[in-house]
């Protein structure tokens, strides 16, 4: 009675853990049938009659972006070049450097007057070489304003002062956005075409929910004016705000900026100040 009674009162334990094991395997397979079609679909394309899948705006081809953003914001940082004066101007005349970089920049409006779509070595050579000049003239003027605030030279009132440190500072930024709108993925035509999709070199807050409509336009794919904003916001902040560095190249490029900007307002505020 006792052995009889004891295997009546048994829990049916065995019995729940078989049942969580059957669960655990079908779970399983059915995870690696999942798996399975994804693998299909992705070596023999979608069965007929399936819905397409939706892809980023940044990943498929499009019209391009107008030309009229980067051209306006390129011809103000031209035009910040003019009130430099003395040493801190790299080639004198004044007037040649702005000159020659406004020639390149009208040859690249009239090459892509609406859209920036037109795949050419000679005219990304000449759109690289523009960022060039604009880079190396600012880098020559931030250099020597820096030295002469360090060694008590320069524009003695803090007017002019101001106004030079300003110019250099808003250049220093114009110049970043351009740059980094150069070679994200490739630059704007590689964008644009999408020939051959690349990893993105920065992480815009767009690009987290591009999915949800009630957030981001379907048609979203980043502009020089988000590259503007993010080379701003990096050079009043000293650090990312909502767009993220992905690449070893856009992580020391956006540290260059912050540190240059950094030293750049520094020294002229405190340099004004000073003469105050």
């Amino acid at each position: 009675m006792t052995e009889e009674h004891a295997a009546s009162t048994e829990p049916a334990v065995p019995h729940n853990g078989m049942a969580h094991v059957l669960e655990g395997i079908q779970s399983v397979h059915d995870r690696l049938s999942v798996i399975e079609g994804l693998a299909r679909a992705a070596i023999d394309g979608p069965p007929p009659g399936a819905p397409a899948t939706r892809v980023p705006a940044w990943r498929r081809p499009s019209d391009g972006e107008a030309r009229w953003q980067v051209t306006l914001t390129t011809a103000v940082a031209i035009a910040f070049q003019l009130p430099i004066s003395g040493r801190a101007v790299l080639v004198h005349p004044s007037w040649i450097m702005p000159a020659v970089q406004g020639l390149l920049l009208v040859g690249l409006v009239v090459a892509n007057p609406r859209r920036i779509n037109r795949e050419s070595r000679l005219l990304r050579s000449v759109s690289l070489t523009l960022a060039t000049l604009l880079s190396v003239g600012n880098a020559w003027s931030a250099g020597v304003l820096v030295l002469d605030i360090a060694h008590r030279k320069g524009p003695s009132s803090p007017s002019s002062l101001l106004v030079t440190g300003l110019a250099v500072w808003l250049t220093n930024v114009i110049v970043f956005a351009l740059w980094y709108w150069e070679f994200d993925q490739g630059g704007p035509v590689a964008r644009a075409l999408a020939t051959k999709p690349r990893y993105p070199d920065f992480l815009f807050a767009n690009m987290t929910v591009w999915d949800d409509q009630n957030l981001c336009q379907k048609d979203w794919k980043p502009t020089f004016t988000d590259y503007l904003y993010l080379a701003f916001t990096n050079a009043t902040a000293f650090s990312p705000t909502d767009t993220l560095p992905l690449s070893h190249l856009a992580k020391m490029a956006m540290s260059l900026q912050a540190l240059v900007s950094l030293i750049t307002g520094a020294l002229v505020v405190a340099r004004a100040v000073n003469i105050l």
